[in-house]
């Protein structure tokens, strides 16, 4: 008896044969670039952190010495403890204002539409201008500059930081709201359960894809942070050599500029790598391992 065909698998065969030929030529270009702006660039660091250098040419090996001064940098240890408070304080406030906010604009509220461009529109905006932006603001608010109080400059950039970001997560959360299982809802209001019940129980547990992405975004945006700070406070005020409000960023680019400190600040660097990646691994697992499988 003769073999009946599968004429969907011909068809899908068919569909996929010019495709994986042509793998290469659409992926070439996209990965020379990223060869060219991030591979290339990101080997070249972690060499230059073994050397002393002024510039890429004349770079001289020290081994792991840079290391041992990366650590036993004052400045880099404080930048490192501050960044860290920075960053719990700004992504559990960014998060819960993003879910607020989606939240309240997926209850079908008039001009809600209106409400989201409104409150997106800051992330739009540079982070210099809005460091200058707020920098004006804050500075004529309160009785003493930033730069001189470093609890104002603290919450200063806890401020820009939410102002800027809190419209960019609010899209996401209103993204995985708008997905929720209607008959799941529709059957907790069949049993009886109130409106802060399913928000524990079920809207939240099938949220937690988009959980998982606004915590990654806010944590690493937190911790690359530079533009801001550069603006706000530029690390001030300075006790001991030591800024009180320096951010890791801004503590690597200033030792850059330090002369013969170039290859500190690339340890420093590949440090800070290191850092970001093992805390956003963690986090990443840590929000996944809470995500319902639908």
């Amino acid at each position: 008896m003769a073999r009946r065909r599968d004429h969907s698998n011909i068809t899908s065969n068919l569909i996929r044969r010019p495709i994986q030929r042509a793998f290469a030529v659409f992926l070439l270009p996209t990965f020379l670039c990223f060869c060219v702006g991030f591979l290339w660039p990101f080997l070249q660091g972690m060499y230059l952190s073994l050397h002393s250098f002024t510039t890429t040419s004349n770079a001289s090996w020290v081994g792991f010495v840079n290391y041992g001064k990366a650590f036993q940098d004052a400045g880099f240890r404080h930048a490192f403890l501050y960044t860290g408070q920075v960053a719990v304080v700004s992504v559990v406030l960014i998060n819960l204002l993003a879910f607020a906010v989606a939240y309240g604009l997926t209850r079908g509220i008039r001009g809600n539409s209106l409400f989201r461009g409104v409150f997106f529109i800051p992330n739009l905006i540079g982070g210099i201008v809005l460091g200058y932006i707020w920098k004006t603001i804050i500075d004529s608010v309160l009785p003493v500059s930033m730069s001189i109080q470093a609890q104002y400059g603290f919450w200063g950039l806890i401020v820009v930081l939410c102002w800027q970001q809190v419209g960019y997560m609010m899209i996401i959360y209103i993204a995985g709201l708008q997905a929720l299982p209607e008959d799941m809802m529709e059957a907790a209001r069949i049993d009886g359960a109130n409106g802060w019940q399913s928000l524990i129980h079920i809207t939240l547990p099938n949220v937690m894809p988009s959980i998982t992405i606004c915590t990654f975004l806010s944590l690493t945006n937190a911790f690359k942070l530079y533009d801001q700070n550069l603006v706000l406070t530029n690390g001030a005020p300075v006790r001991r050599g030591i800024g009180a409000t320096e951010m890791l960023a801004l503590n690597i680019a200033k030792t850059f500029t330090t002369a013969n400190q170039r290859g500190v600040a690339q340890a420093k660097a590949v440090l800070f790598f290191l850092l970001v990646t093992a805390i956003s691994l963690i986090q990443l697992r840590a929000t996944r391992s809470k995500e319902v499988q639908q």
